[in-house]
């Protein structure tokens, strides 16, 4: 059960109850420990906590915005007990600046997560692996050979039939209500899926027999980083009275099991393979056999990087052409222009290419400004410290957790005009871009710890979004206002909209 969910429950007196008494005795000497050494230190400013939880009462149903809250009132770095662990909080984009890249290297590990320790086998992935040699060796493995730029221009034929996929499924969806949400996820999908396994599951109904949606949907709720156990370490028993564990050892099998399909496919002597096209779980199972050294992958760390690629790569691109073409169609006036643009670029043709992606500005600003207001990850992956730093004039210690809430950062009136309104406009004549250097507005992150599949998430949602935006007319249903559309966000380690994109699409080829 997720942190969030837990503390608006009647059953919080119950646990509160249940901690206390379990705990008192282990946290005693803990809590004499911490407030010595804290009065020895600088630390960020703090909001009043409760015994034994600390600040955790404080994150309420929808963390990031209660970050932003706590912010506005006690700075853009601040301090929070949660449980047993100290927590700082980034919210602006000079605080992050110094912490992502004056400390990067003394911040740049990842506290090992419950949750992320049971799915991510051990935490071997990419995302959640502890800083360190292990970490270095599979990140070069996948800037140089899963996700070079040479690679990533490799799978544009995938996105091209993808994309045409699509837009066969919003026709023939016409010219009743599409669920655009459900054919964006699907799209998603397919696109990760072919490039990292070699084959899509949705032509046959794979899709909804391997309950991929479902599988995803718990993925990003139990890796919000904001389960109750993990802020009491001493205390793993509480996920077994959350259901929490019974939840990721479900997970955790349905996912196991289908990457063990997809690694006997490929082991298959007799699978007919594409020298030229390979994909990333070829490119993996080449380098455990062919690798030879201090550090071999072993079958558990292959997959556990597959479940990077397949989670994180089929949810964010997901989450990104939801938001924005929710924002475009709540905002006729842009989607307008977007479209404008695109048709004036392409012409008569009735595909987008790939080509034609670099003259398109207006649209990449969309783009941008999507990310600004609906970052995918909302508080970035937690970090944690190796060491003691200062940042902003306060010490943060060793063993401290850092979250940086890049939704906050996007909503800064320090950094951005009128914050609050989706208007691309604001970066026709910037510089500013998502890429790590320009740290109002960093959804994929920065320094060392930055996405590494930042190039190909992007090139899977330009060249769909330029395609959409060609192809249909857009607008809501009869008697639905923009005032209708649920708004409500899901919060997890990804967030999307709780409802589903109901439009009503009017194509302009026959």
């Amino acid at each position: 059960m997720a942190l969030f969910q837990w503390l608006n429950e009647p059953s919080l007196l119950f646990f509160a109850i249940v901690i206390f008494l379990v705990t008192i005795s282990l946290n005693f000497t803990w809590r004499n420990k911490t407030t010595s050494s804290k009065t020895k230190r600088h630390l960020p400013p703090s909001p009043p906590k409760l015994p034994i939880i600390g600040n955790l009462h404080q994150l309420g149903k929808n963390p990031h915005i209660s970050l932003l809250n706590l912010a506005q009132k006690y700075g853009p770095i601040l301090f929070l007990q949660l449980g047993q662990v100290p927590t700082v909080i980034v919210s602006s984009a000079r605080v992050a600046k110094e912490a992502l890249k004056t400390h990067d290297l003394a911040l740049s590990s990842r506290p090992q997560i419950f949750s992320a320790k049971h799915l991510f086998y051990n935490c071997t992935d990419i995302v959640f692996s502890p800083y360190g040699a292990y970490w270095r060796y599979i990140r070069r493995i996948c800037i140089l050979e899963l996700l070079s730029a040479k690679r990533v221009q490799s799978f544009s034929f995938i996105r091209e039939e993808e994309v045409a996929r699509l837009v066969r499924r919003v026709s023939e969806s016409c010219p009743g209500a599409t669920n655009l949400s459900k054919m964006l996820g699907l799209y998603a999908n397919d696109v990760l899926c072919r490039v990292a396994f070699g084959r899509d599951f949705s032509a046959r109904g794979d899709y909804d027999k391997q309950g991929f949606q479902k599988m995803l949907e718990e993925y990003q709720e139990l890796l919000g980083g904001l389960s109750v156990g993990d802020f009491f370490p001493s205390m793993e028993f509480v996920h077994t009275l959350t259901g929490m564990k019974s939840r990721l050892v479900d997970t955790f099998n349905r996912f196991d099991q289908l990457f063990d399909q997809v690694v006997a496919e490929h082991l298959d002597p007799n699978r007919e393979k594409d020298d030229e096209h390979k994909d990333l779980v070829d490119v993996l199972l080449d380098i455990q056999k062919n690798e030879s050294g201090d550090m071999p992958l072993t079958m558990d760390n292959v997959k556990a990087i597959i479940l990077d690629m397949f989670a994180a790569g089929t949810d964010t691109t997901f989450i990104v052409l939801d938001w924005g073409m929710t924002e475009l169609i709540l905002n006729p006036e842009v989607l307008e222009k977007a479209q404008a643009e695109v048709r004036s670029v392409v012409g008569a043709r009735s595909v987008v290419l790939e080509s034609d992606l670099p003259q398109l500005n207006y649209m990449k600003a969309v783009i941008k400004e999507t990310f600004r207001l609906h970052p995918p990850a909302p508080v970035l992956v937690p970090r944690e410290s190796t060491e003691q730093v200062t940042i902003d004039g306060y010490d943060i210690p060793a063993k401290t957790r850092i979250f940086v809430n890049a939704w906050a950062i996007g909503r800064d009136p320090q950094s951005w005009e009128d914050p609050e309104t989706f208007k691309p406009e604001r970066f026709l004549d910037s510089s500013i871009d998502f890429k790590g250097q320009d740290f109002e507005l960093i959804p994929f992150g920065a320094g060392r710890r930055i996405c590494p599949a930042m190039t190909f998430g992007t090139a899977s949602v330009e060249l769909a979004l330029a395609q959409l935006l060609h192809s249909f007319d857009w607008e809501l249903p009869p008697g639905v206002t923009a005032k209708d559309l649920d708004m409500t966000e899901v919060f997890g380690i990804t967030m999307h909209r709780k409802a589903g994109l109901m439009v009503l699409a009017k194509p302009r080829f026959t």
